[in-house]
């Protein structure tokens, strides 16, 4: 029997309501099958929905599941930070400290929550050098790179690469059918591309494949970026940065990223646009 449930709509690394990436909150999920969940993650067309269900693990303070268009998550980066800023508003939960403790299909995230907006303890990374000339033709001719393309496991798999300049990032015009047929050759989530523009890092994430054109401020993407640019060295323990995406898509998104030892921190502001009832 349909129900009328708590749901709320987050905008994530942002201050202005509907500049940066929204996150679509079922704050009473429980009961419903993963295809209910699917189909309406389906139905909100954005990058990803969250419901949140009972808890199952011991330590955390809420559970959650994630899906995109498509697919179920273990992790994802705007939604864990929009759907911590929802339940904290909801009363679902609430910080000791200034902490959280997130399950998900990862496993446990550790949040914190203070007057600089909501951050994630990226829970693990890990890279691979890719050797394939195909991980990087979807990026069209003429287009320079610096260093290899690395697949970063961050619970979904990024294909990251930098370029040259912040102008060929910001004009990019790839190949979304060829960058579809290799990362589900290989497994991947789908690409997350970068470039410096000063001190600012400059991102954009395509995952065509799962519904996703292009992300407009992607969490596990900066989250995977963070990780591959402390392991080659660019980035070290106590530094930070400011990332900047979503512009192409006229947003205005910023992400904050720091190193403590070898973890990596992502975070940025959450506004909540929509609250109301959806009937599942």
């Amino acid at each position: 029997m349909p129900r009328h449930r708590k749901f709320t709509q987050v905008d994530v690394f942002t201050q202005v309501p509907y500049k940066g990436n929204p996150v679509a909150v079922v704050l009473d999920g429980e009961g419903l099958s993963d295809a209910e969940m699917q189909a309406f993650a389906n139905w909100t067309n954005l990058s990803e929905t969250t419901f949140v269900v009972p808890v199952t693990m011991p330590g955390a303070d809420y559970h959650l599941r994630i899906f995109t268009p498509k697919d179920e998550l273990p992790f994802a980066g705007h939604p864990t930070l929009g759907t911590a800023h929802a339940v904290v508003a909801a009363g679902l939960a609430s910080p000791r400290e200034g902490w959280l403790v997130q399950q998900c299909k990862i496993g446990l995230v550790e949040l914190t929550l203070g007057d600089h907006g909501v951050s994630f303890r990226l829970p693990r990374y890990a890279l691979e050098e890719l050797q394939d000339a195909e991980a990087t033709a979807w990026l069209g001719e003429g287009v320079k790179l610096l260093g290899k393309a690395h697949a970063v496991n961050v619970g979904p798999t990024w294909l990251v690469a930098e370029l040259a300049e912040v102008a060929a990032l910001e004009s990019l015009a790839h190949d979304p059918a060829r960058l579809t047929a290799y990362y589900e050759r290989t497994g991947m989530t789908g690409a997350t591309v970068f470039a410096l523009d000063g001190d600012r890092v400059v991102v954009r994430s395509f995952a065509p494949g799962d519904g996703i054109p292009e992300d407009p401020v992607c969490g596990s993407g900066n989250a995977a970026v963070g990780a591959y640019r402390l392991t080659m060295g660019q980035i070290g323990d106590g530094d930070s940065y400011l990332a900047s995406q979503g512009r192409q898509l006229g947003r205005d998104g910023w992400i904050a990223v720091r190193v403590e030892g070898a973890d990596v921190h992502v975070g940025g502001h959450c506004v909540t646009c929509i609250e109301g009832v959806v009937t599942l």
